[in-house]
């Protein structure tokens, strides 16, 4: 009879028992005990909370410029990427170590040192006094701003960045582009060069090569960093808080709103406000890794 063969790693049973033992105690008990003190709420409660104009304005503004951030950094962390993966050039080491800066940088530091930079005096702000009323014309003059405004939009962009919502999506940006740009480096220097050759030498121009071939083949790796970038985004809390003017109703993010409800000992309707960002972050992921798995069983098909 043959021997056994030896496993380096222990068996299925004890390492499922440590996965959900592990699991337990770091994800399901928390997020249990977050509905169940949630639930001391009465119905009444309940409703009032759920229709809060301010929690509305807050959910919008957190999980809006959340989104708008996800989207730009799949564009700017694209281009930074192909960059990094496609060209060699005096710096590329630094450059590429700089993309890891938001990972080790408090977020609270991030935060003040973004307000200090885009606050009307400071290096990046002053140059912006004399460019708003330009945008804010030229968004007059082509309708955009109605457009906008019919939204329920901003239709003006304001006269400083720090302490506005543009301010904070800059906030959200930069502390959700080394995900996208982590993510599609592996991707694109797994991708093999010679597909390119085939298409151009198959007569497609160099654009039909980078779209119907480069591109769907990075579309997992892109959903997968969107939807880092985006959680990442939701959750932050350090960074949004020092260049906002958290305004309620206007520049107010949920999770500020969660700890005004901590400071004034309301742990209910803090964690009733925690549940529902949970929730709503939840859907949100699902649809985008349903999304993710049906491009990759495409691409796959393909």
């Amino acid at each position: 009879m043959a021997s056994k063969r030896k496993r380096i790693l222990p068996g299925f049973g004890l390492t499922m028992g440590y996965t959900v033992t592990y699991l337990s105690l770091v994800v399901i008990i928390p997020l249990a005990g977050l509905f169940w003190k949630s639930a001391t709420l009465t119905w009444p409660e309940l409703w009032k909370s759920l229709t809060d104009p301010f929690l509305i304005s807050s959910l919008k503004v957190t999980f809006g410029l959340s989104l708008v951030a996800a989207i730009l950094n799949v564009i700017f962390g694209f281009i930074t990427a192909w960059t990094l993966v496609r060209h060699r050039f005096w710096g590329h080491r630094i450059v590429d170590g700089l993309i890891d800066l938001p990972f080790a940088l408090p977020t609270a530091v991030s935060g003040i040192t973004l307000a200090t930079l885009y606050a009307n005096n400071g290096w990046l702000g002053q140059l912006w006094t004399p460019v708003h009323p330009v945008i804010n014309g030229f968004l007059s003059k082509t309708g955009v701003a109605s457009l906008l405004a019919f939204c329920h939009l901003p239709n003006q962009v304001p006269a400083q960045i720090a302490y506005s919502q543009l301010g904070m999506l800059i906030a959200l940006i930069f502390i959700g582009l080394p995900f996208i740009v982590r993510t599609l480096e592996p991707a694109l220097e797994d991708l093999d060069h010679e597909v390119e050759e085939a298409a151009e030498s198959l007569g497609a121009t160099a654009f039909q090569s980078f779209w119907r071939v480069i591109v769907p083949a990075l579309v997992p790796a892109i959903l997968t960093g969107f939807a880092l970038s985006f959680a990442r985004a939701v959750g932050e809390y350090g960074s949004v808080i020092f260049i906002s003017n958290n305004k309620p109703g206007e520049s107010q993010i949920t999770a500020h709103l969660i700890m005004k409800k901590l400071e004034n000992n309301d742990y209910a309707g803090a964690t009733t406000l925690g549940a529902i960002m949970l929730v709503i972050s939840l859907l949100m992921l699902i649809a985008i890794n349903t999304l993710q798995w049906w491009a990759t069983r495409r691409s796959k098909a393909v």
